[in-house]
């Protein structure tokens, strides 16, 4: 057995030939637009078919190097990176604004992140403002009726997911056996934090899904939507819930889909008990001084 069998890390351009239909990726453009190949080469964006259907591929390579950005290597998204990401969404948003629903091309995120670059360069050139407006773009492109599905191929980690993934309709991934791994920070940084001894925190983790990480945990909370079990099956899960988003969005049910869709399946699955009943007790106190807000 090949030792990359057991892994899909640092792979995200086999992802998309394992997923999109044969020969049909059209890297670095998206209807009748070019992006620069040296600018964010972190970052992989382009035009695929799925199942016969067209659809904008974002993605990850691990493999390549930004020479302008050291900090950005191995899947890092970088001040570039999320630019080109989000340039893409908006040229895919441009190309469809006057087709409707049913026509809006779905957008396929391939995830592979363990986060941005947090290089002295790339903060004060503003690297917060690069990934901010890839997330934005995500969220205007969902609610205009794009169904954007992440697939999560190997890490998902940090504010790199914040921007690549979390804004999707439905987050599919990989089971754990293929070293998936999906959290927002390391318990050891829990720690630090929250001032919480590590040993405390290790023993939550293995009944509290707020305190853990992993894709099983992610699931439970209602931030994975389904768990695909081998890589023979991420291209038939990714088909199937771009139709079932397709046809939810079409339906008038856009709210049980993306962040808030996500908070009321974790509900749902009891990862997130309180959820519900807590926003619910917010409504009731905001109520009750809502006119001395909205009426001022």
């Amino acid at each position: 057995m090949d030792e990359l069998d057991n892994t899909m890390i640092g792979r995200g351009r086999d992802a998309i030939e394992m997923i999109v239909d044969a020969n049909s990726f059209d890297e670095n453009h998206i209807e009748g637009f070019e992006f620069d190949p040296e600018y964010g080469p972190g970052s992989v964006v382009g035009t695929a078919k799925i199942d016969g259907q067209t659809v904008t591929i974002i993605a990850n390579d691990a493999q390549a190097f930004n020479d302008r950005f050291p900090v950005v290597f191995g899947g890092v998204i970088g001040l570039e990176e999320g630019y080109k990401m989000a340039t893409a969404v908006y040229r895919t948003l441009e190309a469809d604004k006057d087709k409707p629903l049913a026509e809006k091309r779905p957008v396929i995120l391939i995830v592979d992140t363990p986060g941005n670059g947090p290089g002295k360069m790339e903060e004060i050139a503003g690297m917060n403002k690069s990934t901010g407006g890839y997330q934005l773009a995500l969220a205007e492109a969902r609610k205009t009726g794009h169904p954007i599905v992440a697939m999560v191929i190997g890490r998902a980690i940090s504010g790199a997911f914040l921007c690549h993934g979390l804004q999707a309709d439905h987050i599919l991934a990989l089971s754990k056996d293929f070293g998936t791994m999906i959290h927002v920070m390391p318990t050891t940084s829990v720690s630090r934090i929250t001032k919480m001894d590590i040993e405390r925190l290790e023993e939550l983790s293995k009944s509290n899904p707020v305190f853990a990480a992993g894709v099983e945990f992610f699931y439970k909370l209602g931030g994975v939507q389904e768990i695909v079990e081998n890589v023979e099956g991420m291209r038939d899960a990714v088909i199937r819930h771009i139709k079932e988003i397709a046809a939810m969005k079409a339906e008038g049910k856009s709210e049980l889909l993306g962040p808030w869709g996500r908070g009321i399946l974790g509900s749902k699955r009891g990862g997130r008990t309180n959820r519900m009943d807590t926003i619910a007790k917010m409504n009731e106190e905001f109520d009750v001084v809502a006119d001395k807000y909205i009426n001022a």
